[in-house]
This record gives structure tokens, C-alpha cells and sequence, in this order.
């Protein structure tokens, strides 16, 4: 019986750790705007307001606002509609064009969480 407990307790903290290291760590906006080179590539987390957003059959992309600045993202999920509260994770890229329109830094959305 002890010996399933610490199983138990070592598969919880394994988890756990796995858990935490898979999530990206969410950033301000104004520093991946200040030095999008740094995050190029990388996996960041952002949360803001949604201020403009346009979209058609699915695919789209949506300016989120947080406060310290704004940012593009891109998605394939549908676009949240303006004023909505959102969190998105995904990829930094820069120089993205999408339905003939050029964005500078922009994150291309593998994840999306509405409030």
C-alpha cells in the first residue's frame, strides 16, 4: 500500500512538471513589439482586449490589445469578435501578408481561451 502511494505522489509531480514546462509563459505585448527577434520562433502566451478583427469561412486575424501595446493574430479558428476578452498562445512571425494585407509582427494562433 506505501508503495502505490509514492507511485501515486511520483506520477502527481511528474505530471505536474510536464504540465508546467508545456505551457508558454505569458508576455506583455509591448515586449515582443520591442524585440520580436527575441520571440520569433518561440511559443508565447498574450491576453488583451480584442480591437479590430476581420475574417471569412474560418480563417482570419484579430488586434489584441493588453495595455502595454498591440499585436496582430493570425488564425484559422474564426476571429473572437471585437470587445471580447481573449488569451491566445502560439508563434511569433514577422513580416506576415494574409488576404493581400500586410502585418509586421503578428502571432499565429495555436490556442485560444475567451472570458
Amino acid at each position: 500500500m506505501l508503495a502505490l502511494k509514492k507511485a501515486a505522489v511520483l506520477f502527481v509531480l511528474i505530471g505536474g512538471a510536464l504540465l508546467f514546462t508545456a505551457c508558454p509563459s505569458q508576455t506583455n505585448i509591448a515586449k515582443i513589439n520591442r524585440n520580436p527577434d527575441h520571440y520569433r520562433g518561440k511559443e508565447v502566451g498574450i491576453a488583451g482586449r480584442v480591437t479590430d478583427s476581420y475574417g471569412a469561412m474560418g480563417v482570419g486575424a484579430y488586434e489584441i490589445d493588453d495595455g502595454t501595446g498591440r499585436i496582430w493574430v493570425a488564425t484559422r479558428r474564426g476571429v473572437p469578435s471585437r470587445g471580447s476578452h481573449v488569451g491566445a498562445k502560439g508563434y511569433i512571425h514577422n513580416g506576415f501578408s494574409f488576404a493581400g494585407r500586410s502585418y509586421g509582427t503578428v502571432l499565429e494562433e495555436t490556442d485560444r481561451r475567451s472570458r
